[in-house]
């Protein structure tokens, strides 16, 4: 079997796998944030953080729970780096412990669900940090951003109200009945494929080659790798993230990985068709989403098995960077769909792509990770562009647009607007900084276009809340440090007031019935345009910077 049909039939068995799971998933994520009833736990952890279920929060009262909790996440977590030397299960090695500046941009990495890491997990990152601060905001950081999406989904289904549910609620519940059960099994799994789970610190082992002493260290990996692909965070236990054998050992455990990556996006959408009441709406938002994944994966697959550029190859592709266990294929899927989610997580070096190849996983972030995106960030960045779709179709017929039964007045278009723009912004604006500061162009690995390429993509991830890296660039650096963490602050809380705003405004408005002049957003005509305007709108936006880097390289 040659390794295009085998990578042919890895993709399709995925997408098989994600089909069969996307009713039964979304309609489960439906009840769950619909019910009425509470969980026994639940309660308990309502009473003592002093929240009353049954209230409901404004627009702008959600926004300052979540506020609140991320903060409060970043203080604990960057303090917890800190000290983690004096606690047990560290590392017990002086030159590990974190620097203020790293500890900053780690702690803000995680609460955002960006996940970038600046460090070597398993020789600075104590196992109880590890446990205790990484793995908790890898789950809580992914309920978040579900709680946002549902939030606005709500905006949607709701007429004639101020109110978009309770933060805490569906905080508590998107960690308990989702994103905990099935972390619990996905777990189980990796360790019996092969993932270690242990409290080692060290092991020191002899190698049969020269007799050598090597120290390998071990830790609680399965129970994190799972959640960091669930959630869509990618943080690895290592430095070498998925590629390394005890976080994903074989084949198969790296196809679950994927499958892991990419399910509660794909199933969203039918949530999202519940509670609207019309699950053709939920289906043509998976279309959308399936549309864009499917040319990203034939791109990113053609580029690197017809290995074109000038980065060295073998018979079977582009090997360089590419686990021998994996091979091209594979691992060209694990990044379409690392970069199209906002997880991050890497089974090979993007920095080794051809130049061609290595720009689809750029591009994907620039997407805005909407197909299907981050856990809840995907839907609801890929409904905002819904939104910007339908007023772009009612200036062609000169009425005013309507989306699932609500008007699309200046207020909404300009929310949306400001969603689309703030990303690029901060990605051009950092990028741009960067290569014009000569002590933060030294820390490309290369010059010239690739250079370039490193550093918007860096910055790219970083404002996307993806958190891969081209792993040329030297980012530990103070400078760094702050200037990501900032872009990953403002690339992940400022879209989610917009949204949340965005989300407000649409609750208080009426219900507007359908007439002859009302654009249908369940068809395949609604399905393409949405592709469409997303698709020029990114190239609109990012085409020139690509131009001077991948692009530039490709040509060369």
């Amino acid at each position: 079997m040659s390794t295009t049909t085998a990578g042919i039939i890895f993709l399709a068995v995925l997408v098989a796998a994600l089909v069969v799971v996307h009713v039964p998933l979304g309609d489960y994520m439906y009840r769950v944030y619909t019910s009425e009833k509470d969980l026994r736990v639940e309660s308990v952890i309502y009473r003592l953080i002093g929240v009353d279920a049954r209230s409901q929060q404004t627009w702008g009262a959600y926004a300052r729970s979540l506020l609140a909790f991320s903060s409060i996440g970043i203080l604990f977590l960057f303090v917890f780096q800190l000290v983690q030397g004096k606690l047990p299960l560290h590392l017990h090695d002086p030159a590990t412990q974190m620097t203020p500046g790293l500890a900053w941009n780690t702690a803000v990495s995680f609460v955002t669900n960006t996940n970038w890491q600046a460090y070597s997990g398993e020789s600075t990152q104590g196992h109880l940090v590890q446990m205790g601060g990484l793995a908790v905001q890898n789950f809580v950081s992914a309920a978040v951003g579900v709680a946002v999406a549902v939030a606005l989904v709500r905006g949607f289904a709701r007429t004639r109200t101020a109110n978009l549910g309770n933060f805490w609620v569906d905080l508590v519940r998107g960690t308990l009945r989702i994103l905990l059960p099935i972390a619990v099994v996905g777990a189980i799994l990796l360790v019996a494929g092969g993932a270690i789970q242990n409290f080692h610190l060290h092991d020191q082992v002899v190698t049969t080659l020269g007799g050598t002493r090597q120290t390998i260290t071990g830790g609680p990996v399965a129970s994190q790798e799972v959640i960091k692909e669930l959630g869509t965070n990618g943080g690895g236990f290592y430095n070498a993230n998925s590629a390394h054998p005890f976080e994903n050992p074989t084949t198969w455990t790296n196809w679950l990985e994927i499958f892991l990556i990419a399910v509660i996006g794909f199933s969203l959408p039918r949530t999202f068709g519940r509670m609207v009441g019309s699950k053709k709406q939920g289906y043509a938002i998976a279309s959308v989403m399936a549309t864009l994944a499917l040319i990203s994966f034939s791109v990113t697959m053609w580029m690197q098995l017809q290995h074109h550029g000038t980065v060295p190859t073998a018979v079977n592709g582009a090997m360089e960077g590419v686990e021998q266990r994996f091979g091209v294929a594979d691992s060209a899927v694990f990044a379409v769909t690392t970069t199209l989610t906002s997880c991050g997580a890497v089974n090979s070096f993007h920095d080794s792509y051809t130049s061609l190849g290595g720009m689809m996983p750029m591009f994907n972030m620039q997407l805005g990770e909407v197909a299907p995106g981050g856990t809840g960030s995907g839907l609801y960045g890929m409904l905002i562009l819904a939104v910007i779709t339908v007023f772009v179709a009612g200036l062609m017929v000169g009425r005013t647009p309507e989306y699932l039964g609500k008007k699309i007045n200046p207020r909404e278009i300009k929310l949306a607007a400001s969603y689309f723009l703030v990303t690029p912004l901060i990605v051009l604006t950092g990028t741009a900084i960067a290569m014009a500061l000569p002590g933060q162009r030294a820390g490309m690995l290369n010059t010239g276009p690739h250079g370039l390429s490193e550093v918007l993509y860096a910055f790219t991830s970083a404002a996307n809340n993806n958190g891969s890296a081209f792993a040329g660039l030297s980012a530990n650096t103070n400078w760094y440090n702050t200037a990501l963490g900032l872009a990953m602050v403002f690339g992940r809380f400022l879209p989610i007031i917009l949204v949340l705003a965005l989300a407000g405004s649409l609750a208080k408005q009426g219900q507007t019935p359908e007439s002859v002049g009302t654009l249908p957003t369940h068809r395949p005509q609604f399905v393409g345009m949405v592709s469409g305007v997303t698709l020029i709108l990114v190239a609109l936006t990012f085409l020139p910077m690509l131009a001077l880097g991948p692009l530039a390289e490709g040509i060369h």
